[in-house]
């Protein structure tokens, strides 16, 4: 898969050598001569542009990527990168950092924004899940789908605990993706049985949150 990161400074130098750990090709994209660091990331490419700039992106060969990260410090620059990237370009994925708690309305589908990812939220909802046992707690969004990744850890008292996946109706537009459990990711079976103390993974629609958590819940 190709990568394209506009922004290369320590949050776009360190996505980058994820993703090339990963198997992945990986394009650095920054107009300060200062951010080209060439020997952080010495398997990546790099390209000194202006990202907001269409030549630029033809430089870059955006039409070739499978993926676009505005990684930028600056909320307009990561905006305007998502919306070249899905208008101008057609890139199937963009994933969008988002700086600054108040802008975060704007990061949509409407800037072609798929993926938000906001620093704050996400410290918090971890500080959430760090210390929730019983509560839904929301770790992202996923805009397009309007859908959201939620944790919830399975209490000693939960009526699901000792249950088999396949025997539980879920609610609507909602997917289990992983069990975590004394260290180890499940990938859910019908087979598998859910037991206390287990960190359970779903996608789901926002409007069926509620009834998620109420499902979960030992109350």
């Amino acid at each position: 898969m190709r990568v394209a990161i506009a922004g290369a400074g320590a949050v776009g130098r360190s996505i980058a050598q994820e993703l090339l750990e990963n198997g992945h090709e990986v394009l650095l994209i920054d107009k300060n001569p200062r951010s080209i660091k060439v020997e952080a990331v010495p398997r990546a490419e790099w390209l000194l542009a202006d990202a907001c700039e269409i030549a630029s992106l033809d430089d870059a060969g955006l039409e070739r990527c499978h993926v676009v990260v505005a990684a930028s410090g600056d909320d307009k620059v990561n905006l305007v990168v998502s919306l070249l990237a899905k208008t101008e370009y057609g890139v199937p994925r963009v994933v969008a950092r988002i700086n600054h708690p108040k802008n975060e309305w704007l990061f949509n589908e409407s800037w072609g924004v798929d993926v938000a990812v906001s620093t704050p939220r996400l410290l918090s909802a971890l500080v959430e899940e760090a210390v929730s046992v019983g509560d839904l707690v929301r770790l992202m969004t996923f805009r397009q789908g309007e859908a959201n990744l939620v944790e919830l850890t399975l209490p000693e008292d939960a009526p699901l605990a000792g249950q088999l996946v396949g025997s539980v109706t879920w609610p609507r537009d909602t997917a289990l993706v992983a069990i975590l459990r004394e260290g180890r990711v499940l990938v859910p079976s019908p087979d598998d049985t859910l037991e206390a103390g287990d960190e359970l993974m779903f996608v789901a629609s926002q409007d069926v949150e509620d009834e998620l958590g109420d499902l979960l819940s030992a109350h």
